[in-house]
């Protein structure tokens, strides 16, 4: 279920709750009885009707949503359709990062050629895919909250990764590294399982440091920060010019893809 979904699922509770009828509540907004059925059957409104409905229940948004929050669990990842969504709109993709990282709205017109209106519409389909939680600020200003697990990430052969691969894998890694706090490193060993899951733990630990130390310094002004991107990976795996020189039945155990 989609989060606009549970908005209005939510709103249906409150109304039951309160004893407003659907005719009582067409009346209020001025609709013709059928029109609010609809609007409901359909499960997507507009937060400008959500208000309205929030109005006539005279309940705050930020109340509706945390019912909402309280009911859903973070998402530990997007399926497959969705991160395709995601890649398919540039707008779309830069958005996504942009909430990943948490930046506000003014952040992300401010810093790219992204209009306000577009921005808008973009932060709209992330609350559609539930990736966020879209909140009322003070005027006409939006916020929102992001609803990921902390274990969040791209399916590993899903869209956004493929996108990685195919069109900014080589851009990244076409750096020397050798600037100020850069690094690349390249280890290879051999090692039990349960070692190898040990390590996989410890980059997971690493990626989560690393999230929480660009909040902390979201605070900071713009020319005290520089943008980083941290890759983090570990493959059962042996280079291409390595396995062709193996001796038929040699006992190596890696990938060989």
């Amino acid at each position: 279920m989609s989060t606009s979904q549970d908005l209005v699922t939510a709103l249906k509770a409150e109304l039951r709750r309160a004893g407003i009828t659907y005719a009582q509540l067409a009346t209020e907004l001025g609709l013709a009885e059928s029109s609010v059925k609809r609007i409901f059957a359909r499960g997507d409104m507009t937060l400008a009707r959500i208000d309205e409905v929030l109005a006539v229940l005279r309940l705050d948004f930020a109340d509706l949503a945390r019912q909402v929050a309280q009911a859903t669990p973070p998402r530990r990842e997007l399926s497959e359709a969705q991160e395709e969504a995601v890649v398919r709109d540039p707008k779309l993709l830069l958005t996504t990062l942009c909430v990943m990282s948490q930046w506000s709205v003014e952040q992300m017109v401010a810093t790219y050629t992204l209009s306000r209106p577009q921005a808008t519409a973009c932060l709209m389909a992330l609350h559609r895919l539930g990736l966020i939680e879209l909140r009322q600020g003070p005027g006409t200003q939006l916020r929102y909250r992001l609803k990921i697990d902390k274990a969040f990430r791209w399916r590993p052969d899903g869209p956004v990764m493929r996108f990685f691969r195919d069109r900014a894998m080589a851009d990244y890694f076409s750096g020397s590294f050798g600037g100020p706090a850069e690094a690349l490193m390249l280890v290879h060993g051999q090692l039990a399982p349960a070692q190898a899951q040990h390590f996989e733990e410890r980059l997971q630990r690493l990626a989560q440091d690393f999230a929480q130390q660009h909040l902390a310094d979201q605070k900071l002004p713009a020319h005290e920060k520089r943008a980083f991107t941290l890759v983090l990976a570990q493959r059962s795996w042996l280079f291409a010019g390595l396995r062709e020189q193996l001796r038929e039945g040699a006992a190596v155990a890696s990938s060989a893809r």
